[in-house]
């Protein structure tokens, strides 16, 4: 199982960590697997090159657990508003996508929210 646990802070989505292998089909079939890696790697990458923001990601090369957090979604953090604003849209569209996903696929996925560790 999949299990995706999304970092919030005063309410606002700003980044996630992914552990596990959905285990739905085997390796190089299995598309659950394949569409989170994809959706992943577009958060990232939207945030990296459209809201032109850094983005802290780390990718555990044995296990495949990614984290990933983005201080320029928190408003603290944020030299623009309406930015910090896309950038936690977007990460919150990451998690209302997966919650979908739940409806077809509950016992290879799991997603939560959780207040987040502090970003340095």
């Amino acid at each position: 199982m999949t299990k995706v646990t999304f970092f919030k802070k005063n309410g606002v989505y700003y980044g996630f960590k992914e552990t596990g292998h959905t285990g739905f089909a085997t390796e190089g079939e299995d598309i659950l697997c394949a569409a989170i890696s994809a959706m992943t790697m577009l958060i990232i990458n939207a945030i990296e090159v459209s809201y032109a923001s850094d983005v802290n990601y780390s990718i555990d090369e044995d296990t495949t657990d990614i984290t990933v957090t983005c201080k320029a979604a928190l408003p603290e953090y944020a030299e623009d508003e309406k930015k910090a604003y896309a950038v936690s849209g977007l990460i919150y569209a990451y998690y209302i996508q997966l919650m979908d996903l739940l409806e077809e696929y509950d016992g290879y996925l799991d997603v939560s929210e959780a207040e987040g560790p502090e970003i340095l």
